[in-house]
């Protein structure tokens, strides 16, 4: 009885043992699978169909070796093509339309633009430095008149500025008025040689005076009043503005104390700071266009003059002057303004900023190759436009990129082996 017993047990637990050997699934990874991997991290490979992901614990899905053509993938339900090379190269790789529509994949086409760049920056105003003028005393003496009073004061050309008593003036004058005086005695005379040595000495004697802020016409007219003064009057070189005066009536000045100060504001000059990006946009001659708060509405048109080669250390930026006419004086040396250029660099390919995955050593756009086909295209891009990148190399006319999903596109390219290297 008892053995009759333990036979009965030792066949009824074959019996369960088998039917569980046939009811369990393989472990065995079938011959045409490299390894299995997860959709949301690709760098996960395991050996084992019954293994999970140790992530985000989902199901692993097979990557077939560089032998195998199509499978189905249990996860997404979706046929997916297996080119697993070891070239670097990205292939295409397929995704089923269903499964786009599912993650919202979306296209647009490459196209051909006109690519202007709109470049800004601020400004600040100062006077021509050419059509500035600072009176300093060259030779000493005591201000007699001023007829001018105050900065800001508009003064027309050649009108006084103020005059200047000095001793030593009248004596040089005299002195002129002297060798005059012996040259025409000896022109009288017919002495060649001594007629030349006078107009040497007179020749020394008008440089002398044009140092001291003497003017041609005020020496012509000395040459013919003969009479030496001892008042010095100055004259203003322009029609300006009185930018500054250092003296008052009366006041003592030695040789190179500062007088007066005269500024041409017809044209001014705008100091503006881009950055070094933007400086192989910047060209002599570009024009600019300048607007400020204090004259709302109103533009006023410049254009770049000078590049300074040498680019601020601390700020990055690279200062630019700008020549600006100011006929009304609306703008005044020290006043802040807008700096705006529009800058039209020609047509040329241009790729959504969506259809673009930068990867830090590519960047990388996916293209529709129909029938759900995808390439992925390591492109080549110029300057960022707005919405658009100019495309260099990588990319075709009319051709359709991706431009949203890039992230699960990429996921999937990667499990698909499309991509090898970032």
């Amino acid at each position: 009885m008892k053995i009759n017993a333990i036979a009965v047990f030792l066949c009824s637990l074959g019996l369960i043992l088998l039917t569980s050997c046939k009811n369990s699934p393989s472990a065995e990874k079938p011959p045409d699978v490299d390894y299995y991997t997860c959709t949301m991290h690709p760098s996960v490979r395991k050996p084992h169909p019954t293994d999970k992901c140790p992530i985000c614990s989902m199901d692993l899905v097979p990557v077939k070796k560089k032998t195998a053509a199509t499978m189905e993938n249990p996860s997404t339900n979706h046929a997916i093509e297996i080119t697993n090379t070891a070239d670097e190269k990205p292939t295409e790789f397929t995704i089923a339309a269903e499964r786009q529509q599912q993650i919202g994949v979306t296209y647009a086409a490459v196209e051909k633009k006109t690519f202007k760049q709109n470049i800004r920056s601020v400004g600040l105003v100062a006077s021509d430095k050419r059509r500035h003028w600072d009176y300093v005393a060259r030779t000493e003496g005591y201000v007699q008149e001023l007829f001018v009073f105050s900065r800001g004061e508009f003064i027309e050309k050649g009108a006084p500025i103020l005059t200047i008593y000095s001793p030593d003036l009248l004596t040089t004058e005299t002195e002129f008025v002297d060798v005059l005086n012996r040259r025409d005695q000896v022109r009288g005379k017919s002495e060649k040689v001594a007629g030349e040595s006078f107009e040497s000495l007179l020749q020394s004697a008008r440089q002398r005076l044009r140092l001291w802020n003497i003017s041609d016409d005020q020496i012509s007219d000395l040459e013919k009043s003969r009479k030496p003064q001892e008042m010095l009057t100055l004259h203003s070189p322009f029609k300006g503005v009185v930018q500054d005066i250092g003296v008052d009536q009366g006041r003592k000045v030695m040789i190179g104390d500062h007088l007066v100060d005269v500024a041409d504001l017809s044209t001014v000059w705008v100091w503006a700071q881009f950055y070094q990006d933007d400086l192989p946009l910047l060209k002599k001659g570009l024009p600019v266009t300048i607007t400020s708060s204090s004259i709302p509405g109103e533009k006023l048109c410049g254009e770049i003059s000078v590049i300074d080669p040498f680019i601020n250390e601390m700020i990055r930026t690279v200062r630019v002057r700008i020549d600006v006419p100011n006929r009304n004086y609306k703008l005044r040396p020290g006043m802040f303004v807008d700096v705006d250029s529009m800058i039209d660099l020609g047509e040329g390919l241009a790729v959504p900023t969506l259809a673009v995955l930068p990867t830090g050593k590519h960047d990388i756009a996916f293209v529709d190759k129909g029938d759900g086909k995808l390439e992925p295209r390591f492109i080549n891009l110029g300057r960022k436009f707005g919405d658009f990148y100019e495309v260099r190399d990588g990319l075709k006319d009319h051709e359709r990129v991706v431009t949203s999903a890039n992230f699960l596109i990429d996921a999937e390219a990667k499990v698909q082996g499309a991509l090898k290297s970032w």
